[in-house]
């Protein structure tokens, strides 16, 4: 999966603008070894994109509904074979 550069550019720049104002004198250096640290960081974890998460959530709902009707159908043949 390949990662928002304008997210960890954002997040990096965040972590960068909320360091005490001693720090902030090395903001540029500091933003740019946060967002070097958080791509690796990121890119080592398993993770999805919302739409791929979507996709995948839509799936599984249709998968439970078959799997609900044919439980009923299971259900009723096992009545009418018994009956």
């Amino acid at each position: 999966m390949a990662l928002d550069p304008k997210l960890i550019d954002d997040l990096s720049r965040r972590l960068a603008d909320n360091l005490p104002r001693g720090f902030q004198t090395l903001q540029d250096d500091l933003h740019r070894n946060l967002r070097a640290s958080l791509e690796a960081a990121l890119s080592r974890l398993n993770l999805v994109t919302r739409e791929e998460f979507e996709i995948q959530q839509a799936v599984l709902q249709r998968t439970r509904e078959k799997l609900k009707a044919l439980e009923a159908q299971v259900a009723a043949l096992e009545a009418t074979a018994e009956g």
